[in-house]
């Protein structure tokens, strides 16, 4: 018998799920996503400065060339904790405007050499347009590919829930991205397919216990139904998700500030990927085949 009644609770979290999406849909709406040069085209320059500074020395050399406007984010570790690096993101440039750059960055601090200089990427609008379109069909082709997969291996409504969940846990992660304008590159993209491949792993494995416990059934009580399929695979879960978590965990901390918007986007996907299993994937199917039958036990064929 199962422990716990997870089907009493989804309710609050239909309601905690539509707050964070609505606040995600207007955080987009308002200040959109902090896109890298993978989708909008420009110049990213990664410099080791090798000593303290601050970022409006940063701007105040950018302003000589038009540039102040540019994104500057101050990166790295000296031995006091302080940031000595610097990533300066700005529209396309020439390879004579980024010597002429970098020449007044080794005028304002000594020391500054080639082999400080860790990164410089030129990415043109019509790549990034190009990148964008790939992203869209990509997730398309996985999700479409996804509904034909789970139709035939259980239900079309199964289908429906699990893509609900799917797209639950994308907008999650774009949400944290949004409020928090964390950096949207080509990775990313990578990141959201893993999530939705974990995810939908972890439905599958719930929604399989699900059709076992409803074979040989006459009547059918489908709170007791999910409830029961959700206990019997919430271990399996918690193992799996806490394992990948503690992984993730350590990549974040100790992986380098290049990999942390990669990892995080994993991270959030892990939590949210768990989470709508449980409370939005079976729910979702549940109401939907609770409320068809007109919330009565179900005579089975």
């Amino acid at each position: 018998m199962f422990k716990y009644n997870f089907v009493s609770y989804r309710k609050y979290a239909y309601i905690f799920s539509l707050v964070i999406i609505a606040v995600g849909i207007a955080s987009l709406l308002v200040q959109g996503l902090n896109l890298g040069i993978d989708f909008t085209g420009g110049t990213r320059l990664h410099l080791n400065i090798g000593q303290d500074f601050e970022v409006a020395e940063v701007r105040e050399i950018l302003a000589g060339f038009g540039l102040d406007g540019s994104q500057i984010q101050k990166v790295g570790g000296g031995l006091d904790g302080e940031g000595r690096e610097v990533i300066l993101k700005s529209p396309l440039l020439s390879e004579a405007e980024r010597t002429d750059i970098i020449a007044a960055f080794q005028a304002r601090w000594d020391g500054i050499t080639d082999r400080d200089i860790l990164a410089i990427e030129n990415v043109g609008p019509t790549i990034g347009a190009e990148l964008r379109r790939q992203a869209f069909w990509a997730l398309l082709v996985a999700m479409t590919g996804m509904v034909i997969y789970i139709t035939i291996r259980f239900e079309f409504k199964f289908a429906v829930a699990a893509i609900i969940a799917l797209v639950h846990d994308a907008l999650f992660v774009l949400t944290i991205f949004s409020l928090a304008q964390v950096e949207v590159n080509s990775p990313f993209v990578a990141a959201i397919l893993l999530i939705i491949g974990y995810s939908i792993n972890d439905t599958i494995v719930l929604f399989d216990r699900v059709r076992e416990n409803l074979k040989g059934r006459r009547k059918v009580n489908f709170a007791e139904i999910i409830d029961r399929s959700i206990n019997q695979t919430l271990i399996r879960s918690i193992n799996t998700s806490g394992t990948t978590l503690l992984v993730l965990l350590s990549l974040f901390i100790l992986g380098g500030v290049a990999l942390r918007p990669f990892i995080l986007a994993l991270l959030l996907g892990v939590v949210t990927g768990t989470y709508s299993s449980i409370f939005i994937a079976s729910q979702v199917w549940f109401s939907w085949k609770h409320y068809r039958e007109g919330k009565r036990p179900i005579q089975t064929a």
